[in-house]
């Protein structure tokens, strides 16, 4: 039998790879976009083909506002197939606050972060034709309870969330929407181990999440026919606190 087809925005690293890598476990092959064809990676690719996966790569701006619909060609081009499953997992993460925000960098976030997953599932539905599907998109924790910082992606962010519900009842019965929300999950440079080991002890289950959880999760969805409308956050517990700043300035 002909292997299931995802699409995974972002799939070629941190929360967008250990999404591939999951579904690759689970029987399902996978078209990987990236923002840059350089961002292809042959060693990865391969382990998701050990893995049983049929990979192919695709690539393009989602700050283009055509680019989501010739997304959705490429892919049914290189596969045959159209996906019946979208994994909305890119993002722009730029660092800005109230004071600092300008009309460029809102509206480049909410044609990322916003347009570009609404775009792409228009499209996506599109293509299924008679064919039922799911949509998951990878949300953030701070949805919830907000900080100052990273201000026009947090808002953008909170429309993505709230644009859930609202896709969910407009699409059913054929296709499901869901969202995962994240909570602090991989490190970057701007963390020392140290910080990080504080950072833990501040989160209500006295941990943090890996992406491994995201995948699980995001797995969850895709398999679980009864459940739209949903967001499952997996952050040990972030979102019922209010954190007074980005967790990158704090536990210094």
């Amino acid at each position: 039998m002909t292997r299931p087809l995802a699409l995974v925005t972002g799939g070629w690293r941190r929360i967008g790879g250990a999404i591939a890598r999951k579904l690759a476990s689970e029987g399902w092959d996978l078209a990987l976009h990236a923002h840059h064809d350089r961002s292809f990676d042959a060693e990865f690719k391969a382990q998701l083909e050990w893995l049983g996966a049929t990979v192919f790569p695709v690539s393009g701006d989602l700050d283009d506002r055509d680019f989501p619909a010739r997304l959705l060609a490429e892919v049914v081009g290189a596969a045959g197939r159209s996906p019946e499953l979208l994994v909305n997992s890119a993002s722009l993460f730029h660092d800005d606050r109230v004071e600092t925000i300008t009309p460029e960098e809102l509206e480049q976030h909410f044609r990322v972060n916003l347009f570009a997953p609404l775009l792409l599932t228009r499209a996506f539905a599109e293509a299924l034709g008679d064919r039922d599907g799911s949509v998951v998109n990878i949300l953030d924790q701070r949805v919830l309870n907000p900080v100052p910082d990273q201000i026009s992606y947090t808002i953008s962010k909170q429309a993505l969330h709230a644009s859930v519900r609202t896709l969910a009842r407009a699409m059913a019965p054929r296709v499901r929407v869901n969202g995962v929300a994240p909570g602090l999950i991989l490190p970057t440079a701007d963390y020392d181990a140290e910080q990080w080991r504080r950072l833990e002890e501040i989160m209500p289950l006295r941990r943090l999440p890996g992406a491994d959880e995201i995948a699980d999760a995001v797995h969850f969805l895709a398999s679980a026919r009864s459940v739209t409308g949903q967001t499952l956050f997996v952050d040990a517990g972030a979102s019922l606190e209010s954190y007074p700043r980005d967790f990158v300035y704090l536990e210094k």
